[in-house]
């Protein structure tokens, strides 16, 4: 892993290049998704079995198999032991509870001449959520997704996930049946996404698609916006760690790893004042390391994208952290209510040694879809107010439209649009009128 230190001459440039993460399209993975894109868009469901045959080796008899019936995934639900049960709906619970506090209202008020002017709010009809399935399985992305978009209120959610050799995560279905998603799909990739956008025959489009994915479904997802809406391009999964030394070093250790056995290019990173506290940090990472399971991901991720940043104070912590605008930022000091100030750019902020970022992966209640690669500076995690959409009323009175075409007028004028400015003025009353 990398150490930098503020005290150094050529700081800025070694934080730059530490967040420079290249998320340019690769011509090659590029074309490739769009011949996929095209392919389902032209030929629905044939290409659908195609593409599921060639990346995930599943044969279809028909295209209706490539739906998986509900029985399977009650089957996968009853199939849990009662402890793992008990998690997946308790963490629901809580996601479902959180989400709650989220809801909009619709709301009008009336001006003085009788105007009303107002706002209604509306749940998306469909969203897609789309449901990893390769380097590792994540039944708490569907609760994370299908919750908020139920509580909203929309009428349909369609779950894809890809089911190398016909496998499929019991888990995941277990999670679906939790979460009330109402049609899954065993496939996945960028054939997928262009599944959900331009619907199939035996798959419906749908108004949105949310769900994080690998590198052809990011870029297939940033083709078909426009089309359908989507959640994000998420890059690699982020967390920074400002540490005041008074979280013992092996939490911290298990903190930063916690994204490091993401994916290779996950990015950990350490800000602290206190040298022999990030030595011991350091130390117990590196023996934390060889107790994983996803070791070599872990590995390499810290050695090629992890860091140590020295800082001289507190400031220079708050500074960098807004810089860097991570996606999960722990707060591991004393009174971290106190700090908030100073933070503006995160994705979730966890505060306190005790507030590990594991919980909020799973089970705290607030959305783990988070933003990255610094987005966090103009976007916030996934909520009900990504499922609904906003119409805005108005009702003008006589006398509203009268004083309020007026003005409109003088504007539309003003912009050259005649039709615009007649429009307006035709419901002015005219004198004796």
């Amino acid at each position: 892993m990398k150490r930098l230190d503020t005290r150094d001459p050529d700081f800025a440039r070694q934080l730059h290049a530490l967040h420079d993460w290249d998320a340019n399209l690769d011509p090659q993975i590029e074309a490739r998704v769009r011949e996929i894109v095209a392919a389902v868009r032209d030929r629905g469901d044939a290409a659908l079995r195609e593409y599921t045959e060639r990346f995930d080796g599943v044969t279809t008899a028909s295209a209706a198999d490539l739906e998986i019936p509900r029985s399977d995934w009650a089957a996968a639900l009853n199939g849990l032991k009662p402890a793992q049960r008990a998690a997946l709906e308790e963490a629901a619970l809580r996601i479902h509870g959180y989400h709650e506090h989220q809801r909009s209202e619709s709301w009008t008020f009336t001006e003085a001449d009788g105007t009303v002017l107002g706002q209604r709010i509306l749940p998306l009809y469909r969203v897609g959520i789309y449901v990893p399935g390769g380097k590792a399985a994540y039944p708490s992305s569907v609760l994370m997704n299908a919750l908020p978009a139920r509580v909203a209120g929309v009428k349909e959610i369609i779950m894809t996930v890809p089911t190398p050799r016909g496998q499929v995560n019991p888990w995941v279905l277990a999670a679906a049946a939790i979460a009330g998603v109402d049609r899954v799909f065993r496939i996945g990739g960028a054939q997928a996404i262009a599944a959900l956008a331009y619907g199939t025959e035996h798959i419906p489009a749908v108004d949105k698609i949310v769900g994080p994915g690998n590198t052809y479904v990011a870029t297939a997802k940033r083709m078909v916006f426009g089309r359908v809406g989507i959640d994000m391009i998420a890059g690699p999964s982020e967390i920074l760690v400002i540490s005041d030394g008074s979280a013992p070093a092996e939490w911290l250790a298990w903190d930063l790893l916690s994204q490091a056995e993401h994916d290779e290019l996950a990015q950990s990173i350490l800000i602290s004042w206190d040298d022999a506290h990030i030595e011991s940090v350091v130390t117990a990472v590196d023996a934390a390391l060889d107790q994983l399971d996803r070791a070599p991901i872990a590995r390499k991720s810290w050695a090629d994208r992890g860091a140590v940043i020295r800082v001289h104070d507190r400031a220079e912590a708050c500074a960098i952290a807004d810089h860097l605008a991570p996606e999960h930022l722990e707060l591991a000091v004393a009174h971290p209510e106190d700090w908030l100030a100073d933070i503006h750019n995160a994705g979730a902020i966890f505060m306190g040694i005790h507030s590990c970022e594991a919980l909020g992966d799973y089970v705290a209640g607030p959305n783990h879809v988070l933003p990255t690669g610094g987005s966090a500076r103009f976007s916030s995690a996934l909520g009900v107010y990504d499922f609904i959409k906003r119409n805005s009323l108005i009702h003008s009175s006589p006398a509203g439209a009268a004083q309020l075409g007026r003005i409109a007028e003088r504007l539309a004028l003003g912009e050259g649009l005649t039709a615009h400015a007649r429009s307006a003025a035709c419901r002015i009353p005219t004198a004796g009128s």
